[in-house]
């Protein structure tokens, strides 16, 4: 009875939307189109499998002690395919350097290789998910508060071979599921305290960068992603928004955009139009900040529905890639996966079913108050109706009917970990 109800609203929400000239089968399409990659760190707050670690470190935390995080590799496989079950779509896994297959061995960050991923590329074939990658540069003995801007060239070629071997694991990832992997670099450098070497510290990050990307990696794309601060490293951040949007700039490099890195009063959304004048794509890191880069789950809050606006007014679809990116350790880990990929679908739903060409139109033709009124009459439209079709057309539950699925998992799986 219910996917009868879904039908009909469904088919009420498509006439309102074509009064407006907007398509919803079209719009469906593209959605459907509309690939987020799945951070691998929410099921296990950023622990990974490394068998020699600590603490989280490196201007990151996770906070939360919610019961039944994944504990190992196939815990945390088990709960991703959980999540991919209640989210409509086919969406990618983003992997961090420190979730290898290690298998009990001890591997240090200069010695990984695609060895200790090829479980990884063989899972992501036969759940249909492709991978993108990243460098890790925290929680390890040699992370301190500087790693590829180390004064100390032992310290900073150690990171810079760890960053080149996972280009080429990334590059391996690519060919094996013929599809760029996206690899992304950050880095928490910086200093807790008074620095006036600031020159010299970002000087030996754009050698570092120039020697890690100097080889051509055809299957992978780098982008690299710049920060306010870091706890514990509160007055300097050597690779801040400025350094890294002139380096992407300069060599033509992919900027990613977190949500959360940017002081409280600045808007992530308005950096698209002005960054995409300069650079060829872009990755986001979508997550909530909630006072500053605290990465608590995303929801359909402003800000990110903003994102997602400018994007699409961008006409920048084919240019921007959508990661997640919060660690919330404080409630059901699976729910938070599905309750924040479901809510940026949402929010890029919305945009889709903007009326954008129109719009445009009657603001350069100085039309302001029918500009505000048909922004302000889009909040309203019934959009749910149609998002609600896109989840029966992709067999998963409508509404908030993925909560009780989730509670159950809770209740047979993690609960007994």
């Amino acid at each position: 009875m219910k996917e009868e109800l879904v039908k009909k609203a469904y088919e009420v929400a498509k006439e309102r939307y074509a009064e407006i000239g907007i398509d919803t089968e079209a719009v469906l399409k593209q959605l459907q189109d509309f690939h987020l990659s799945m951070h691998c760190w929410q099921a296990d707050d950023v622990a990974g499998f490394e068998v020699q670690a600590g603490a989280l470190s490196g201007g990151i935390q996770s906070t939360g002690n919610y019961p039944g995080k994944a504990r190992n590799i196939d815990e945390l496989r088990a709960d991703i395919l959980k999540a991919k079950t209640l989210i409509p779509g086919t969406h990618r896994l983003n992997l961090h350097e420190i979730y290898g297959d290690f298998q009990g061995k001890v591997v240090d960050r200069d010695e990984v290789t695609v060895d200790y991923f090829k479980s990884w590329i063989d899972w992501g074939k036969e759940n249909d998910t492709k991978l993108d990658f990243n460098s890790t540069s925290f929680s390890h003995p040699k992370s301190g508060n500087l790693s590829l801007s180390n004064p100390d060239k032992g310290i900073r070629d150690f990171w810079i071979e760890h960053t080149k071997r996972c280009r080429e694991i990334a590059n391996a990832m690519g060919e094996a599921q013929g599809d760029p992997c996206i690899m992304n670099i950050w880095v928490h450098d910086g200093c807790k305290d008074v620095s006036v070497n600031h020159y010299l510290y970002r000087k030996l990050l754009k050698e570092s960068l120039d020697e890690i990307l100097a080889k051509k990696q055809p299957m992978m794309k780098d982008c690299i992603e710049g920060k306010v601060f870091g706890i514990g490293l509160e007055s300097f951040t050597v690779g801040s928004h400025d350094f890294y949007t002139a380096y992407a700039a300069k060599n033509n490099v992919m900027l990613t955009i977190d949500t959360g890195h940017y002081h409280p009063t600045e808007s992530p959304a308005d950096k698209v139009s002005a960054v995409l004048q300069f650079v060829p794509e872009l990755m986001l890191h979508v997550s909530r900040p909630v006072r500053w880069d605290s990465d608590h789950v995303t929801i359909m809050d402003d800000p990110t529905q903003e994102l997602f606006f400018e994007i699409v007014r961008a006409g920048a679809l084919d240019r921007v890639h959508y990661g997640l990116d919060y660690f919330d350790g404080s409630i059901n880990r699976i729910g938070a996966y599905v309750t924040g990929s479901r809510a940026a679908q949402k929010c890029m739903l919305r945009a889709l079913l903007e009326p954008s060409a129109k719009i445009s139109q009657d603001e350069v033709a100085g039309k302001g108050f029918e500009v505000l009124a048909t922004i302000e009459e889009q909040k309203a439209m019934p959009w749910q109706a149609v998002y609600d079709e896109f989840c029966v057309r992709n067999n998963v539950p409508v509404g908030d009917a993925f909560i009780k699925e989730v509670e159950e998992y809770e209740a047979n799986v993690t609960l007994k970990r």
